[in-house]
């Protein structure tokens, strides 16, 4: 088949869809860190007071938690594959990070399981902390968004402080402020600048 030649305005409209494209693929909206950033912190936080007062069984939000983000899973599978918006080009940017949230569930699978199976959970957070960071740290890195690079060590500085604490309810404490460092205050940044450079 031959190629079709494209006119001025052809070229012009083309350059500028990839210009617009390259400057959204650049861009996070946030709401996803400041979502699950919040369900984390109130799971800590909520445990933290719980140990402290005996209301319910340990892990009781933890297991809430759990159950909301099957609830926000299966609401996200619905609406891929029966509210699919128009198919658009997908970007390099947006393969990586496809390939990059697969890795961390699997990851975050495997952690969960082990402190299921033996591994104590006051250890176990410092290694979902460990993994937290190095998720945020790629998302900033490739975003280049300096927020999240500093939340990102942040994060591991709470997950080897989470390494010496002798109490469940300190390693919650350092969970929490984990996940306030690495996911709310840097979701709430990224979504004002793109609410702003939307608007």
């Amino acid at each position: 088949m031959e190629e079709k030649e494209l006119t001025h305005s052809d070229s012009m409209r083309l350059i500028e869809q990839m210009i617009h494209t390259a400057k959204q693929e650049q861009k996070d909206d946030g709401k996803g860190w400041i979502i699950w950033g919040w369900l984390l912190f109130l799971a800590s936080v909520l445990t933290f007071i719980n140990l402290r007062t005996e209301w319910f069984n340990a892990f009781y939000f933890w297991n809430l938690f759990g159950l909301a983000s099957l609830l926000l899973l299966a609401y996200e599978i619905v609406r891929y594959f029966f509210f699919k918006r128009k198919e658009r080009v997908k970007t390099y940017t947006q393969d990586l990070f496809s390939k990059l949230n697969t890795g961390f569930f699997i990851s975050l699978m495997l952690v969960i399981f082990s402190m299921n199976l033996g591994v104590l959970p006051i250890k176990g957070f410092a290694l979902l902390l460990g993994l937290y960071g190095f998720w945020i740290l790629i998302y900033g890195a490739v975003l280049n968004f300096r927020p999240s690079i500093i939340g990102a060590y942040i994060t591991w500085g709470c997950a080897f402080a989470s390494l010496l604490v002798l109490k469940f309810e300190h390693t919650m404490l350092l969970h929490a402020a984990a996940v306030l460092c690495g996911y709310i205050i840097p979701g709430h940044i990224a979504n004002r600048e793109f609410n702003k450079q939307k608007g």
